[in-house]
């Protein structure tokens, strides 16, 4: 079933790929290049899912989910934090913010599509 998901990497490299890999699904896709610029989205157009960068410029990946879950349209909605971190504590830090779940960059366009499967069904 075709999910309206909001990509935010301020890597535009990074983007295309999620955008590229989520469209071959039949997903729709929307790109915002920071934290700000994905919160002014989300707040504009209600998503099915959130993808988001951990590092990124203006607002990072955990304020943006720690916005996102303080709106109630946004409390239930899957968030997927995209790092290359892997610490554990980054994990911690990322599930008591709310995020949902996380893929370590580099990612697999399989795995994506099997996680993205998984949390918005």
């Amino acid at each position: 079933m075709s999910k309206q998901v909001l990509t935010v990497d301020d890597s535009a490299a990074i983007r295309e790929m999620l955008a590229y890999v989520l469209k071959s699904a039949g997903h729709g896709v929307v790109e915002a290049e920071d934290g700000m610029d994905g919160l002014q989205k989300a707040l504009a157009k209600q998503f099915d899912l959130v993808i988001t960068d951990q590092s990124m410029p203006k607002m990072d990946g955990i304020t943006l989910v720690k916005a996102l879950r303080a709106l109630p349209q946004y409390k239930s909605t899957p968030i997927l934090l995209l790092t290359t971190e892997s610490a554990d504590a980054m994990k911690d830090e990322g599930r008591s913010a709310g995020a949902t779940g996380w893929l370590v960059k580099p990612f697999d366009p399989n795995k994506l599509l099997e996680v993205v499967e998984k949390v918005t069904r």
